[in-house]
């Protein structure tokens, strides 16, 4: 008997898609890195980021996006424009972050990291499901959509290091949308790291790693805490 499990459905194209992975199993890791792809690229082709920020003893987790593109049209455009494709993608987010709560890693030892078409469906993730996160890395992204008001919750981020990465010579990402996306998650209660890369185009520099190497520096000393005082 066929097996339709792994076919995506139109209601929800990216869910059943195995992700992709590196770094240590689930069972074994202390903090996760979830990475998410840009459009045109994948799992694959994003997972050497894991092992360049020095994530090799974490869970790494890729998920992979229907064709190759988390949505259609441009992350500018009505949130409306992008149904159900944005939907499906913010689900197949939240299924790589639970695994690794199903494993026993808190959310607070997972950093969120993405680049470009990535970079944005981090961020509006975070958003939407705003927790104490390890970290949340944006390369050269900003919050979707074309409503450009300040984002508010009842949740908070409860000072989540957010870091948004954008070179202001970027033909995809406007500087203005990176700013505004500042804002949203400064109120959204995360402590904001904004750098704009003067003269720098649609790409990753080297200060962008710097940073999510920081990030997972974090979280690996405070899995070793909080291991050692369980061993107490």
């Amino acid at each position: 008997m066929s097996s339709n499990a792994n076919v995506p459905s139109l209601d929800d194209p990216h869910g059943g898609l195995a992700p992709g992975r590196a770094g240590v199993p689930l069972a074994d890791a202390s903090f996760a890195l979830v990475l998410m792809h840009g459009r045109g690229d994948s799992p694959e082709g994003l997972l050497p980021l894991g092992r360049a920020v020095g994530a090799v003893d974490g869970a790494v987790i890729a998920p992979r996006a229907a064709g190759n593109s988390w949505y259609p049209q441009r992350f500018l455009d009505p949130v409306s424009m992008n149904a159900p494709w944005l939907a499906s993608a913010l689900s197949a987010v939240d299924r790589a972050v639970q695994s690794a709560v199903t494993a026993g890693i808190p959310a607070e030892r997972i950093v969120l990291a993405g680049f470009s078409q990535g970079a944005c469906l981090t961020l509006e993730y975070a958003a939407r499901t705003p927790q104490r996160y390890g970290g949340v890395a944006a390369l050269a992204g900003a919050l979707i959509g074309d409503d450009r008001a300040i984002r508010h919750d009842e949740r908070s981020l409860e000072g989540t290091p957010v870091l948004l990465a954008c070179g202001n010579a970027d033909l995809h990402i406007p500087e203005s949308h990176v700013r505004d996306s500042a804002l949203s998650f400064a109120a959204l209660g995360a402590v904001v790291d904004m750098r704009i890369y003067p003269g720098v185009g649609h790409t990753v520099v080297a200060d962008q790693l710097d940073a999510l190497r920081a990030m997972i520096d974090q979280v690996r000393t405070l899995a070793a805490t909080s291991a050692a005082t369980r061993g107490l």
